[in-house]
């Protein structure tokens, strides 16, 4: 009797697995019409995230973020530069988003990923536009010395909503990155060090839009499956940084969208929490 009731639930998952794969959207819209995802999430709810700081030693700031298996690297290095004509009292941000052939197995060896430049576009656009690093900090002698701050971030699991892990990693790794200060060019690093001041804090939340459906915190299958997806980033005061809808079949209604920006409220106030606990901890290190 044992060995027929595993037999049995094998074969039920077996033909789970099978309807999952021959038809992922019916799959999918039977648990929507439940409220309830393949992974048992309610629709709005995100997926566990951590974050640790320190996690390269070499790195002048750096972060692991992780949101459900979704995992990103960030890590800083600051090199000293002459500031431009234009802005003398100012340094600079580079920002390279990388996508390793380890994170994806749509991902090809040797062949650049073509989410990798578009998200790297999409992290410039928003940390420069938010003002979350003030550029007057990066100043050590106005006209002739500034720190230029390479930002790389690197993709080790992509499964879903990989710009919402991509910031999360940036901010925690300047929010660990210490600028050095000095007014000498020559030995800069012989000053002491402080924490960089963020100016602004903010964090995204990717949504699918399908049918009468909202999806918060997408995974990769879902993503594939239901192409409209929409993303906010609101800073921790609820300002709106970003609205990006890269495309898909539906419509951003203006409901739709006020909801999205709603359950982005909400994430804010949970990573944020995330954040500061981490610092916390690496305080306590």
């Amino acid at each position: 009797m044992g060995v027929t009731d595993v037999s049995g639930d094998m074969a039920g998952e077996m033909e789970v697995d099978a309807f999952r794969r021959l038809f992922p959207l019916r799959f999918y819209e039977r648990h929507l019409s439940e409220s309830i995802r393949p992974d048992a999430r309610p629709l709005g709810k995100s997926r566990d995230t951590t974050v640790a700081l320190g996690a390269v030693a070499s790195a002048d700031g750096s972060a692991l973020a992780k949101i459900g298996h979704t995992t990103m690297l960030a890590a800083i290095k600051m090199e000293v530069m002459t500031p431009t004509s234009d802005s003398p009292d100012e340094g600079c941000i580079a920002i390279d988003f990388h996508m390793p052939a380890i994170c994806s197995p749509l991902v090809r060896p040797g062949r650049p990923a073509e989410e990798a430049p578009v998200i790297s576009k999409q992290l410039t656009d928003v940390i420069l536009s938010s003002g979350m690093v003030n550029m007057k900090e990066l100043c050590l002698i106005p006209g002739k010395a500034a720190w230029m701050a390479y930002l790389d971030i690197y993709c080790l699991d992509a499964d879903g909503a990989l710009f919402d892990a991509a910031l999360l990693s940036a901010v925690a790794a300047f929010s660990h990155q210490e600028q050095v200060e000095g007014n000498s060019i020559k030995e800069p690093l012989n000053k002491g060090k402080r924490k960089l001041t963020l100016s602004s804090t903010p964090f995204a939340l990717t949504c699918i839009l399908h049918k009468k459906y909202i999806l918060a915190d997408p995974t990769a299958e879902e993503e594939s499956i239901m192409e409209t997806l929409v993303t906010v980033v609101l800073d921790v005061t609820g300002r709106l940084v970003s609205f990006y809808k890269p495309g898909g079949a539906f419509l951003a209604y203006t409901s739709a969208v006020q909801d999205c920006i709603a359950l982005t409220r909400q994430r804010v106030k949970e990573l944020q929490k995330i954040l500061i606990d981490a610092i916390a901890d690496m305080e306590l290190d």
